[in-house]
């Protein structure tokens, strides 16, 4: 699975068998789910055409409940809570089964 973060992300939580990609510092476009937070929720609305393939999953980390009504108007697909990011791996593969197969 290719992923691309939008936001810092420490890569060890995310299992070694997916391609992590950090937007910053560049991307090659085809990612199938892409992981940003409240501070990188516009740069992943300008750049998630370039950043992702035709069909992907947008996660967001959320660090309180304000980020939710944030997020609502965004169309992001699923969030996971900042404190939980130990069980991203989980999500991700919910995910691929649910909207990627």
């Amino acid at each position: 699975m290719n992923i691309v973060t939008f936001c810092d992300v420490d890569d060890s939580l995310i299992e070694a068998k997916h391609s992590v990609e950090y937007f910053p510092s560049g991307s090659s476009g085809n990612a199938e789910i892409a992981i940003l937070d409240i501070n990188t929720i516009f740069d992943f609305e300008e750049n998630k055409v370039a950043a992702c393939t035709e069909k992907y999953v947008s996660v967001a980390i959320v660090e309180d409940e304000s980020d939710y009504d944030a997020f609502k108007n965004f169309g992001i697909d699923a969030w996971i809570e900042k404190s939980q990011l130990s069980e991203i791996n989980g999500l991700i593969t919910l995910l691929e089964k649910r909207f990627l197969s």
